[in-house]
């Protein structure tokens, strides 16, 4: 392969990438990548599935404890909306949350140490696996669907505060029937809020799927009012495109509201104590690898392998390099985490009320000895 790269290419997305309802346009089928962001969003992707490996590794050697639920195979989507919003737009999403935490900043160290329940982690070592937090980064939401009404909160404060951001609701598709869900349609398309949710419909809740928990597994179209919009979820570069297209849709255009399914896939199981081959086969899960891996499918295209750009964005050897320093920098965050303390006891009743609203009354507990805050 000549050592020879372009500076920028024009992708051609695959037609099918996405699938409109109640809208006129659609997001742009012909797409322009940097050889910067190129680079970029294949370091994050990675560094996105070596974070999960590293967890799946730690969990299977007791370093993790209680619920671990991981998002293997479906990198694309945290990657791809961080590539197109901004830091002072919102995200929240449910309990699959380790890759939106590092994409909102927080460093992997931080992410793993809470993992293993250690004093540096992003919550102190006392949040775990589903509560997690970070800039403008709402959680790791633990309770089903329950993270969607919040999300509509936050766009509200943006609108109140007259702020150009948006929020984003993530959801799986086994939270898509909760009652709450469509009560957050129904108040964000009222008051016209700059809201974007989004159903991350990887197949299966938990064991079930999709097509057996739901009388209507297309989710776009179940914001009733709503325009909705189906996305590819294993292309990174559709992922960014829709979140590009819903900004403009709700801040350019006051569209109002979006719903936007996002067509993704999890390699392992629900969480880890779920081996996800019981109401699956093996087979299934290997041909989803091989076809449909947002890592190999981008790698692909900036090798100029496909998209039809007769110079590659990239060389072997940068993409080589990118794998090496991303399996460098997980190795040292894993012995980082590890080296961090446990909590103290002491820790135990902090952050459970807020400063300064006085001493709450703990049963067996005298007064003097209830210092917390």
């Amino acid at each position: 392969m000549s050592s020879e790269t372009a500076s920028s290419a024009t992708f051609s997305l695959d037609p099918n990438s996405f699938t409109g309802y109640k809208l006129e346009n659609m997001p742009n089928l012909e797409v322009e990548l940097t050889k910067e962001d190129g680079l970029k969003i294949y370091k994050e992707m990675n560094m996105v599935r070596r974070l999960e490996m590293a967890a799946d590794s730690a969990y299977k050697a007791k370093l993790i404890r209680g619920f671990c639920h991981l998002c293997t195979g479906q990198e694309a989507i945290p990657v791809g909306i961080e590539a197109a919003i901004t830091s002072m737009d919102s995200i929240i999403t449910s309990y699959r949350c380790h890759g939106f935490t590092y994409m909102r900043g927080v460093s992997p160290t931080e992410v793993l140490a809470e993992l293993f329940g250690r004093r540096t982690g992003i919550s102190n070592g006392k949040g775990g696996s589903m509560h997690m937090y970070g800039p403008n980064f709402f959680g790791g939401n633990g309770i089903v669907g329950a993270q969607v009404p919040l999300g509509a909160g936050l766009a509200f404060k943006h609108k109140y505060n007259g702020e150009k951001a948006i929020s984003i609701s993530l959801y799986g598709d086994g939270a898509a029937n909760q009652g709450q869900v469509f009560e957050s349609f129904n108040i964000a398309k009222l008051w016209n809020l700059p809201a974007v949710f989004i159903c991350e419909n990887n197949k299966y809740g938990m064991g079930t799927s999709a097509s057996r928990a739901s009388s209507n597994p297309d989710y776009y179209t179940r914001g009733d009012t709503i325009p909705g919009l189906r996305v590819n979820g294993m292309d990174v570069l559709a992922v960014r495109e829709s979140l590009r297209f819903a900004k403009e849709w709700i801040l350019e255009k006051n569209g109002g509201p979006i719903v936007l399914e996002m067509s993704t896939y999890r390699y392992g199981g629900h969480s880890m104590s779920d081996p996800g081959t019981t109401y699956r086969t093996r087979e299934e899960v290997q041909h989803m690898r091989s076809t449909s891996d947002p890592i190999t499918g981008l790698r692909t295209r900036l090798l100029g392998e496909q998209g039809g750009q007769s110079t590659p964005l990239v060389t072997e050897e940068e993409l080589k390099a990118i794998d090496k320093q991303v399996k460098k920098d997980i190795d040292i965050a894993v012995a980082e985490a590890k080296a961090s303390p446990e909590p103290e006891i002491s820790e135990l009743f902090k952050d459970v009320y807020v400063p300064g609203n006085g001493v709450p009354f703990l049963r067996g507990r005298t007064l003097s000895e209830t210092h917390y805050f």
